[in-house]
C-alpha cells in the first residue's frame, strides 16, 4: 500500500491475527466467562458455558450433514437465543450463514435460496411455513427439535480459517435483483478490533434491536458476545418496549437507525428511557444535527455517528459526536482502514473539495457471490492510489478542515431509508413486471423534516385506486415492507432531460398532495364525521402529510410506517389527554374503526374530567 501518500489521520495499520476467526475470540471469552450470562430473550437466558455447549451441539450436527468451510446455510428465524445458537453453530461448524429474515415476501426468500445456492437451511416450526422450499435438494434442519441442539454426535472439527467465509449478506441490487456480499472471518475480526478502538471493549448490556438480515446486526450479536457483554434479543421493535427492555435489563449499550431513534423521541417515556444509557450508536442513513440535539436533551452518555457499506463490513469510519457544525461528520476511518477521496477521473481531490468515496483495508469483503461482473466493477484497483483492491461506495463525501468526513450523499439512485440499503432499481424493476405498467420511477420525497417516503411514479394503459392496490399487493409479495412505496402517483409520461433520461427534477413538480393516488377504494366523505372520527383523521392528515383522509381509509395502506405510527400514537395521546394502547392503531386500521374503538373505550376528555373531579375532591378535602 502506498501509505506515504495518505495524511496521518488516514493511517491506522494496526497488527491483528489474520487467519483467526470469530469462533476462536468468542472461544477465548467462554473460558473467561463461562458463567455470566450470554443472551437473554424474554424470561429465557443462556450462560456463556451454555451458549458454547448448544452452538457446538448444532455444530455437530451441521458437520454430520456435510457442512465444511464455504458451505452456505440459510438461517430463517424469527428473534430469540435460539438465533445467536445458530448463527455461532453454523460458523463452528465452519460454514457461512445467510440471513433470512422470515419477515421478508416468500419470493424474495426464494430468490436468495436458489441464488447462493443453499443446499442446508436452518428454521424453527414457526418459520418453515414461509419458506418456499419445493425441491428435495434443500435439507431444513429444525432448531426446535431437541436432537438438533442436544446430539450425541462426535467433537467438533473447527476447520474455518481467516481467508473463509463467515456470512453472506443480501443487500438491493441497482438492476433489479438483490446482491449477496461475501464477507470473510478475517474481515469481520478486523472489524471487531475496530470497535474495541472505538467503543471500547468493557462489559455491559447490549439490547439488539436489528434484523439480523441487516449486517450492522453483526455488531449486537457477535461482537458482543466475543467481548463478555449480555445481549437481551429484543422482538419488538416499537418505541414503548424498546424504552421498556433498556429499563428492565439495565441496559449499557443500544444501536439504532436515525430513522428509530426518531420514533424514540416521539414517546415521552422512550426518551427518558435512553438517560440510563452509556452508550448510543447511531448509523445506517444520515443523522441530522435536529435529531442529536433532541437526543442530547436526556442523554447525556456517549454518542456516535457510524458509517459503511456492507462490503467493507459494517461499519467502516466513525466520529464520537461531541462538537458538530450544520451537519455531522461520520469522522475517520477505523483501523486497518483508508478512505479515498476521487473526482471524475479518478484523481485524488484536494481537502475540503467533494468527491467520490473509495474505500480499502482489512473491511474489503471477497465480492458478490455468483456476479463476477459485478464484482469487478466495484472492487477495483487504482494504482494512482494504491496497489490493493479497494470499494467504490457510490457516496459523495470531503474532507472537512478538521480531517472528518462529511458524507454528501449519492452518486447514483442508491438511498437509504429507515436504516435499509435500497436501490430504487430495483423498485422500478418490480413494478415495470407488473401487468398495465409500461414505465415507473421511484423516488425518496421528505413530507416534513426527517419523514421520508417513497413514491413510485407510474405510466400505465390503465388507471384507478384499484389498480394502484393491486401493484402494492404485487410489489408486497416480491419486496421487503421498507421498499413498497408508500404512495403511487399516474403520469401521462416520464418527463426526459436533454439527454433522453428521465428528468427526476420534473418529477418533484408533480409530488403536491392533491396529485396523491390513494390506494383506498371508499372514500366516505369526513364531513358528517363524529368529533373521535375529526381526531383520528387529522393525527392521520398530519402525520401522512397527506390533505384529506376518508373515513374508510386504511392507515396502512396510505403510506404509514412505524415511525407514523408512533407519531399518530403520541399525537392522539395528547390530543384526547389519555393513554391509548399501540397495539389499537394496528388492530383497527381505518378512521372508522379506530374512532368507534376509541369512542367505546373512553369518550374524549374522559381522562381530563376524571383528573379534574379528583383534583376538586382533594382540594375540598382540604379546607
Amino acid at each position: 500500500m502506498l501509505c506515504d501518500r495518505l495524511p496521518e489521520w488516514n493511517r491506522t495499520e494496526v497488527e491483528f491475527p489474520r487467519d483467526s476467526t470469530i469462533v476462536d475470540a468468542f472461544g477465548r471469552q467462554s473460558a473467561l466467562t463461562p458463567d455470566a450470562v450470554a443472551v437473554i430473550y424474554k424470561n429465557r437466558s443462556l450462560t456463556y458455558r451454555e451458549l458454547n455447549e448448544l452452538s457446538s451441539s448444532l455444530a455437530r450436527h451441521l458437520q454430520w450433514l456435510g457442512v465444511k468451510p464455504e458451505t452456505l446455510v440459510g438461517v430463517c428465524l424469527g428473534r430469540s437465543e435460539n438465533l445467536i445458537v445458530s448463527l455461532l453453530g453454523v460458523l463452528k461448524a465452519g460454514g457461512a450463514y445467510v440471513p433470512l429474515d422470515p419477515s421478508h415476501p416468500s419470493g424474495r426468500l426464494k430468490f436468495v435460496v436458489e441464488d447462493a445456492g443453499i443446499s442446508i437451511l436452518l428454521v424453527s416450526t414457526e418459520t418453515r411455513a414461509v419458506l418456499p422450499i419445493e425441491s428435495g435438494n434443500t435439507l431444513v434442519v429444525n432448531v426446535d427439535d431437541p436432537l438438533t441442539l442436544h446430539d450425541s454426535f462426535q467433537g467438533v472439527e473447527e476447520s474455518a480459517r481467516g481467508c473463509n467465509l463467515a456470512y453472506v449478506m443480501y443487500t438491493s441490487g441497482s438492476t433489479g435483483t438483490p446482491k449477496g456480499v461475501m464477507v470473510e472471518h478475517r474481515n469481520v475480526v478486523n472489524f471487531f478490533i475496530g470497535m474495541d478502538r472505538v467503543i471500547g471493549s468493557g462489559h455491559g448490556v447490549w439490547l439488539a434491536v436489528t434484523s439480523f438480515a441487516f449486517d450492522i446486526s453483526a455488531l449486537e450479536l457477535l461482537w458482543t458476545i466475543t467481548r463478555g457483554f449480555t445481549v437481551v434479543v429484543h422482538g419488538d421493535g416499537s418505541a414503548g418496549s424498546i424504552a421498556a427492555e433498556i429499563v428492565r435489563h439495565k441496559v449499557t449499550h443500544v444501536q439504532m437507525t436515525p430513522s428509530l431513534a426518531r420514533m424514540m423521541l416521539l414517546d415521552a417515556h422512550a426518551l427518558s428511557s435512553l438517560s440510563g444509557l452509556e452508550k448510543i450508536l447511531l448509523g445506517g442513513e444520515t443523522v441530522p444535527a435536529t435529531l442529536v440535539r433532541q437526543i442530547r436533551q436526556s442523554f447525556a452518555g456517549d454518542l456516535y455517528n457510524m458509517y459503511g457499506p456492507t462490503e467493507t463490513t459494517i461499519w467502516s469510519t466513525t466520529y464520537k459526536i461531541d462538537e458538530f457544525g450544520v451537519a455531522v461528520p461520520i469522522g475517520r476511518p477505523i483501523v486497518n482502514t483508508q478512505v479515498y477521496l476521487v473526482n471524475d477521473k479518478m484523481l485524488p481531490v484536494v481537502q475540503g473539495d467533494r468527491g467520490e468515496l473509495f474505500i480499502g483495508g482489512a473491511g474489503v469483503a471477497r465480492g458478490y457471490i455468483q456476479r463476477p461482473e459485478l464484482t469487478a466493477e466495484r472492487f477495483i484497483t487504482l494504482p494512482a492510489l494504491t496497489s490493493e483492491r479497494i470499494y467504490r461506495t457510490g457516496d459523495l463525501a470531503r474532507i472537512a478542515s478538521d480531517g472528518n468526513l462529511e458524507f454528501l450523499g449519492r452518486v447514483d439512485s442508491q438511498v437509504k431509508l429507515r436504516g435499509n440499503r435500497i436501490e430504487l432499481g430495483e423498485i422500478e424493476s418490480a413494478l415495470e413486471q407488473c401487468p398495465h405498467v409500461s414505465q415507473a420511477a421511484v423516488m425518496v420525497l421528505e413530507d416534513k423534516a426527517g419523514d421520508k417516503r417513497l413514491v413510485a411514479y407510474i405510466v400505465a394503459d390503465h388507471e384507478g385506486p384499484a389498480m394502484m392496490g393491486r401493484l402494492r399487493g404485487m410489489l408486497a409479495t416480491k419486496l421487503p415492507e421498507v421498499m413498497v412505496p408508500s404512495r403511487f402517483l399516474l403520469v401521462p409520461r416520464m418527463p426526459l432531460t436533454e439527454n433522453g433520461k428521465i428528468d427526476r427534477k420534473a418529477l418533484l413538480n408533480l409530488s403536491t398532495p392533491a396529485s396523491v393516488v390513494k390506494v383506498a377504494e371508499n372514500q366516505a366523505a369526513i364531513g358528517n364525521a363524529s368529533k373521535m372520527e375529526r381526531s383520528v383523521a387529522k393525527a392521520w392528515q398530519e402525520a401522512l402529510g397527506i390533505e384529506s383522509v376518508g373515513l374508510n381509509d386504511n392507515f396502512f395502506d396510505l403510506g404509514a410506517h412505524s415511525l407514523t405510527v408512533a407519531e399518530v400514537h403520541a399525537n392522539l395521546q395528547k390530543s384526547l389527554g389519555r393513554v391509548i394502547s399501540l397495539v389499537d392503531l394496528f388492530e383497527y386500521p381505518t378512521v372508522r374503526v379506530l374512532a368507534g374503538h376509541l369512542s367505546a373505550s373512553q369518550p374524549i376528555g374522559q381522562a381530563t374530567q376524571l383528573a379534574d373531579r379528583a383534583r376538586r375532591r382533594r382540594l375540598a378535602r382540604q379546607r
